[in-house]
């Protein structure tokens, strides 16, 4: 008919897609439903005391280990900035061997120490057995954090060097003094650099922490395979970590957007103090 004007579908392309991975998403659901799954055991176990305890391990064992490599990467990180050679040669090679090594191997080296050192103390005054202080709890904080450090350093120094030098100049000429810089110009800026690599590196050591398993540390990945080796409900156990580390995952997600929001206000009102006493100066 005359005046009628026919629209087509626009965007073929992306129903198309759309649809296919709705069909997947519903194969893949009916399985997990239909499947050889006890769902009972799954709520039951979530709640397990064992499987809490073991989760609280986890989140422990994360939040001490990127705590020590955020400590020992700034440290790592300034040394490399250093005019001292020798600090940037101990940086590097620091950086260097943790950055080269799996992890899994660090955890077993630092497990097995006593092979090396049998004894640790100060001769005369106290001594213990290497294989009675390094427990899995401390070689696993030692492995997992030792190795983060080197990782982190790099990242506070990309963060460090990405500020602008003609801002430090500027605030310098208005007559704030070296730490205010750091304060108001540098740590802001540095800050809002390095949260969203920070913030990533903190999810991956969550989950890095499974590996700690290797050393019979009882995080919660351990905990589950020590019950499913009794009960032989090993994929229900694994829907139960899985949805342990999801939803540990979603709200560190959520803290790091509420933290990007804030370091990003504090900036702003950094860059118009700066703007104003420029403005003053001149």
């Amino acid at each position: 008919m005359a005046g009628v004007v026919r629209v087509g579908l626009r965007h073929p392309v992306r129903w198309i897609i759309a649809a296919l991975c709705v069909v997947v998403l519903a194969i893949v659901g009916r399985a997990f439903a239909y499947g050889q799954i006890e769902w009972a055991y799954v709520g039951r176990f979530l709640t397990a005391k064992a499987i809490v305890q073991g989760f609280g391990n986890t989140l422990l064992l994360t939040a001490l280990a990127m705590a020590l490599g955020i400590i020992l990467g700034l440290i790592a990180a300034l040394m490399r900035l250093s005019e001292n050679p020798v600090a940037k040669a101990i940086a590097g090679g620091y950086i260097w061997f943790f950055r080269g090594t799996p992890i899994y191997l660090q955890l077993l080296l630092w497990f097995n120490l006593a092979l090396i050192f049998p004894s640790v103390g100060i001769p005369g005054l106290w001594e213990a057995r290497m294989v009675d202080v390094m427990t899995p709890f401390w070689a696993a904080l030692l492995g997992l954090g030792v190795c983060q450090g080197a990782y982190t350093a790099e990242v506070i120094r990309a963060g460090i060097l990405s500020v602008d030098a003609g801002q430090v100049e500027a605030a310098r000429a208005v007559g704030m003094r070296g730490p205010q810089v750091m304060r108001h110009i540098v740590l802001p800026q540095t800050l809002r650099i390095i949260t969203p690599p920070i913030s990533n590196e903190v999810i991956g050591m969550l989950k890095h922490t499974s590996i700690a398993a290797v050393i019979s540390y009882n995080e919660v990945m351990h905990t589950a395979s020590m019950i499913y080796f009794v009960n032989n409900r090993v994929i229900e156990m694994l829907i139960v970590c899985s949805i342990y580390y999801l939803a540990a995952v979603t709200i560190l997600s959520i803290l790091q957007s509420l933290l990007e929001k804030r370091l990003g206000r504090s900036l702003n009102r950094s860059s118009r103090r700066v703007a104003s006493e420029e403005g003053a100066g001149a």
